[in-house]
């Protein structure tokens, strides 16, 4: 049997470069709508609901520019699956050995395969993981119905879900669970 060849999910610059120039077009169109009636914006106030919303969406625009760019010029892994075990990275840089590891599995979300991992409860917790349910943009997720678990996002990743598992598959075949 052939070695099995390590996996690296990076962000991928394309997915990531297009989001961020959606962001800045609708922050233009933000810029434009007030720059067109200049007594639109002589109006704008706190108390105008209109003003409120578009600055709420021009300060959500310039985030996700932001985030945008900022991934696509990280270069760095974001999983890395090899013999020694799993790396996450997603501003969390943390490692698992597979012994930490207890079952990994592929489910879909819609159409979108997402990478479920559980984990021995001491490893998760010796991570700390600051994993949220309410960060849409983040690619760790906690697991639902498993206190121990992580779900891995392939958005904005250059290696989709299905090759991480297959990769899993490849290193550790008793850790696949359907």
């Amino acid at each position: 049997m052939p070695s099995a060849e390590p996996v690296r999910a990076r962000y991928g610059p394309l997915y990531n470069l297009a989001m961020a120039a959606i962001a800045i077009v609708l922050l233009g169109a933000v810029v434009v709508h007030f720059a067109v009636d200049p007594a639109r914006l002589a109006k704008a106030a706190l108390a105008d609901p209109g003003f409120v919303l578009f600055a709420i969406l021009a300060a959500a625009m310039a985030f996700y520019a932001y985030v945008g760019i900022s991934r696509s010029l990280n270069r760095e892994p974001q999983v890395v699956i090899d013999r020694d075990g799993i790396a996450l990275g997603f501003g969390r840089n943390c490692r698992f050995a597979w012994k930490d590891v207890e079952w990994v599995r592929l489910r879909r979300l819609a159409l979108r395969p997402q990478l479920q991992i559980a984990l021995l409860p001491e490893a998760f917790v010796a991570a700390d993981l600051r994993l949220s349910p309410w960060s849409f943009d983040d690619g760790l997720r906690p697991l639902k119905g498993v206190p121990a678990g992580v779900l891995v996002r392939d958005n904005g990743l250059d290696t989709r879900a299905s090759a991480m598992f297959d990769a899993v598959r490849a290193f550790r075949p008793n850790l696949v669970k359907p």
